[in-house]
């Protein structure tokens, strides 16, 4: 009995495929294409952004073998830094700008040498001036194209191996936002 049963299986089989045609071109299937590896499109700026966490907020300034600033940042980041010693409370304070800025300098459209020059002038005089906080407003670097916010990356180096500086963290949107910075200097 099983034997008639295969056999009817194989006939009905048979009549379901009487009209059917092969297909034409190859007779071999082609194996699936493989998709090429992934490849890792960030991985610089992923190992810098690992780098920089590691090394913490305190760090001091570091450059990565290839010369180039571990501390770059891009247009919509935000800058924050605190010395050794400075308090927590002392940063976030500052970042909610809850220090009023007794300067302000604006550092559009100048060269970063210029940018850099007049910076420098006015940490030197700070201190004798009795300056507690200043806005340094250096932009977005949104038309910096490829070269990424020039500037802000400039003033990013430059306050973080600037003695004077105890904090620096972007301001509040109301205030420039990512554009400008807020500084707290040594008394």
């Amino acid at each position: 009995m099983a034997g008639d049963d295969a056999e009817d299986e194989a006939e009905l089989f048979r009549r379901a495929m009487q009209g059917v045609q092969p297909l034409r071109g190859s007779k071999r299937v082609p194996a699936p294409r493989r998709r090429p590896a992934p490849r890792a499109r960030f991985a610089r700026a992923e190992r810098a952004a690992v780098l920089r966490e590691s090394l913490g907020p305190d760090a001091p300034d570091a450059t990565s073998a290839a010369g180039t600033d571990l501390y770059e940042v891009q247009p919509g980041d935000e800058l924050l830094f605190r010395r050794t010693g400075v308090p927590e409370a002392t940063l976030r304070r500052l970042r909610r700008g809850l220090y009023r800025a007794d300067y302000e300098i604006d550092l559009h459209g100048l060269t970063v040498a210029e940018a850099s020059a007049r910076l420098n002038a006015l940490l030197r005089t700070a201190r004798p001036l009795g300056l507690r906080c200043i806005r340094i407003i250096h932009g977005k670097g949104l038309r910096s194209g490829t070269r990424g916010p020039v500037l802000k990356n400039a003033v990013n180096a430059l306050l973080r191996r600037t003695d004077a500086v105890l904090a620096f963290a972007s301001a509040r949107p109301r205030a420039g936002g990512t554009g400008a910075t807020l500084v707290l200097l040594r008394a």
